[in-house]
């Protein structure tokens, strides 16, 4: 089968990169395993400059439609399905948003979501173009969401893709656990279609009821998860409960996506398998025993631009080791004061008064100043850089003075080329991304090493078709 994509959402280009090893700015330019013949980035919030879709034009140059037009860069609902190439991957991280639906007259399937639900988009693309395969990344929490109807929206992609005649396998990876540099939990879902040779793998799967009964069937579900199946064979696990099948739990989606959106809840465990709305998960743990890549090892050593260090006056408020304020009992700081990073990453109680004049303590825990070099780094968010207690803060290599992530940093953490955010073309030039947008676009990405682990199955299976 023809190694052929389609990346949705695609940022600066996380799964290409995953997908091809791409480990430096000059690999861009080989010839690549898996070829990309269609992709779509748009940013509703860069009004005047689409950095991300710049950067990755940059890299890769753009791909057009099979009416050669380049639609890459609009809002991806607009595009129109049937003109796109047709592929085998279709691959893309997408937001956890609300996947509710409701009865319409107006749609052809007779439901209808919100709108600016951006996973519509990758339904209307595997309604019209049928992909043998498909690869999603979403954050963690996607499998319990929302709070109040936990399941609910999980359920909702699992079903939409059962009426299209997928089988899916999911698992909740945190990158760390498998010697990454850093600790990320994300949900990666990996459909295929029930008429390829690894989609036969399943043809014999038995139903609800005789599932229940059949101890033989619990064990084989239970060693795919476990052993056999696409996320058991690229990550190990062992030492779950339920290895025997017996802790296994078994459900069903309903039919109807709107009874499933009104109704339906479900704890999903951190991996599963749904075939023909037959719902498998059990709970895992990690099985990995190899090296362990850290913050300390990913960090540059030589000399840091200035704009990342932190002024002196910034730092501490008081004494370095105070990790605690208790505004409560012991009187306000002053506004400088709150403005140091001291205080915004310290334990604090804070007294409140609420709208209807209800008086309370505001509190929160303390958060480690400066990150450790032994350990891989925290989670980066979108808000990298910014004053916020999530922001990371280093004791630089050279110098020993407190400072911020450089770009080069940030992109090593999710696995990217150093520089690989640097330039962009931008109406045929060459210019620099803005450093606060490199930090929104990492912040924004996978972890490209774990497409990587994961491209080594995804070939085997393409290359059995």
């Amino acid at each position: 089968m023809d190694k052929t994509v389609c990346e949705l959402f695609a940022g600066v280009g996380g799964f290409r990169c995953g997908l091809n090893s791409i480990r430096t700015v000059e690999d861009a330019a080989r010839p690549e395993k898996w070829e990309t013949v269609w992709f779509s980035q748009w940013e509703p919030a860069d009004k005047k400059t689409q950095w991300a879709w710049s950067c990755y034009v940059d890299r890769f140059g753009t791909r057009l439609d099979r009416k050669g037009k380049d639609t890459t860069n609009i809002d991806v609902a607009e595009v129109p399905k049937e003109d796109l190439p047709d592929f085998n991957l279709l691959v893309g991280g997408f937001p956890c948003q609300d996947y509710s639906v409701a009865n319409s007259l107006a749609t052809s399937k007779g439901i209808e979501g919100k709108k600016g639900v951006l996973f519509w988009s990758i339904l209307d693309t595997v309604r019209e173009k049928h992909p043998p395969f498909i690869l999603l990344e979403n954050v963690d929490r996607l499998i319990k969401s929302p709070a109040k109807q936990r399941g609910r929206d999980f359920g909702i992609i699992l079903a939409c893709l059962r009426d299209e005649g997928y089988t899916v396998e999911w698992r909740v990876i945190n990158a760390a656990d498998y010697g990454f540099q850093q600790r990320r939990r994300r949900t990666f879902i990996f459909a295929y279609r029930e008429d390829t040779r690894y989609g036969a793998r399943m043809a014999g799967a038995i139903g609800y009821e005789e599932a229940k009964k059949g101890e033989e069937s619990r064990q084989e579900m239970a060693r795919l998860l476990l052993e056999d199946g696409f996320f058991a064979t690229s990550f190990p696990v062992g030492g779950a409960e339920g290895a025997d099948g017996a802790s296994l739990r078994i459900g069903v989606l309903p039919r109807d996506l709107v009874e499933l959106s009104d109704t339906y809840r479900s704890n999903f465990e951190n991996a599963g398998v749904m075939k023909d709305g037959v719902v498998y998960t059990v709970k895992t743990t990690p099985r990995y025993d190899g090296p362990q890549i850290t913050l300390g090892q990913i960090m540059e050593t030589g000399r840091v631009d200035e704009q990342f260090f932190i002024p002196k006056e910034r730092l501490y408020y008081t004494d370095p080791e105070v990790t605690h304020s208790d505004e409560s009992q012991n009187g306000m700081l002053t506004a400088k004061e709150h403005k140091t990073w001291q205080y915004i990453k310290g334990a604090k109680r804070l007294p409140r008064k609420a709208a209807n004049g209800h008086e309370y303590i505001f509190s929160e825990g303390v958060v480690s100043m400066i990150d450790s070099y032994d350990k891989p780094a925290r989670t980066m968010l979108t808000s990298e850089g910014s004053f916020s207690r999530t922001t990371h803060i280093v004791r630089d290599m050279e110098t020993g003075r407190i400072r911020l992530l450089t770009p080069i940093e940030m992109e090593r953490i999710q696995g990217f080329p150093s520089d690989w955010t640097k330039e962009c073309l931008v109406d045929g030039q060459k210019v620099e991304m803005p450093v606060s947008r490199r930090r929104f676009m990492m912040g924004n990405a996978l972890v490209v090493d774990l497409v990587r682990q994961m491209e080594r199955q995804l070939s085997d299976i393409f290359d059995a078709e």
